[in-house]
């Protein structure tokens, strides 16, 4: 949760318990680097380390941890898979005697898909925020 981070400047203190893993799970939000150790999210910046904690760790409980921690990504795939099948559908069923309408169809899913998850992932981002 973003609103429970902690800044610790490295020239205060270096700032990495010893059993802290790298890792790629987690958004970097523009990170050198990240680690986990246990639900610890540890990201490592030039001058700062930004430390919260997770209620699930992912490495533990990936489905779980997004629920609890990330469900904008949830949400984004979610919104984006019923655009993107409600728009191909529409599509296909508009230019089905049309030559090439499996692929207009499909290749208008997926643009809609991309745009709609992408969508609904920033507002339920944006609003984690508050």
């Amino acid at each position: 949760m973003i609103w429970d981070e902690i800044e610790i400047p490295k020239e205060v203190r270096h700032f990495m318990p010893n059993e802290a893993e790298e890792t790629v799970l987690g958004q970097k939000n523009g990170a050198k680097k990240q680690y986990r150790y246990g639900n610890l999210h540890i990201r490592e910046y030039d001058n700062k380390y930004l430390v919260h904690m997770d209620k699930v760790d992912p490495r533990q409980d990936p489905l779980g941890h997004l629920v609890h921690d990330a469900p904008e990504i949830l949400i984004g795939v979610a919104s984006g898979i019923i655009a993107g099948k409600k728009v191909a559908s529409s599509i296909y069923k508009l230019q089905k005697n049309m030559p090439l309408s499996k692929s207009t169809s499909v290749l208008a899913g997926l643009v809609a898909s991309a745009i709609t998850g992408y969508a609904s992932y920033s507002f339920i981002k944006k609003l984690k925020e508050f």
